[in-house]
């Protein structure tokens, strides 16, 4: 069992620890600033970042989620845009525990069900998420600055 609460002040370094190797995971590099002002904007409560602790309170994952207007509702839109769980938790309900942690963090905050984006290579995550959640069959593109 994982024990789920927001982010604290003083798991900067752990927490530091699980977001570079999510951006590992993902085969990006983002700047210092980004990494400081991601963990500025979750302690300010512009951006929502939640922990999973294992039974010893050693932090084990981290999942960032923001409310945001939307067009199609009226209500606020809450989108889980990070998710990551040390390796050697996987498998142990630590993901599925943070997922459902946001969930209930929409609902009690009157915005509708989380959404997210995951690569289609993340098969292991997929076999998860298809468990809680419906594909919607969207295809996710980026401007690149046109022709």
């Amino acid at each position: 069992m994982f024990e789920i609460s927001p982010l604290r002040p003083d798991e900067f370094a752990r927490w530091q620890q699980l977001w570079l190797a999510y951006q590992q995971f993902y085969k990006v590099a983002l700047p210092d600033a980004v990494t400081h002002s991601t963990w500025q904007g979750i302690q300010a409560g512009r951006l929502h970042g939640l922990g999973a602790r294992d039974a010893s309170g050693k932090l084990q994952g981290i999942v960032h989620y923001l409310f945001h207007g939307d067009t199609w509702s009226v209500q606020s839109a809450c989108y889980l845009q990070d998710l990551y769980v040390d390796g050697a938790q996987r498998g142990k309900g630590c993901a599925r525990a943070l997922i459902e942690a946001v969930a209930a963090s929409a609902k009690a905050a009157g915005a509708g069900a989380p959404y997210w984006l995951t690569h289609e290579s993340n098969a292991t995550a997929r076999r998860l998420y298809d468990t809680l959640a419906q594909h919607q069959g969207f295809i996710q593109y980026m401007y690149t600055g046109g022709s």
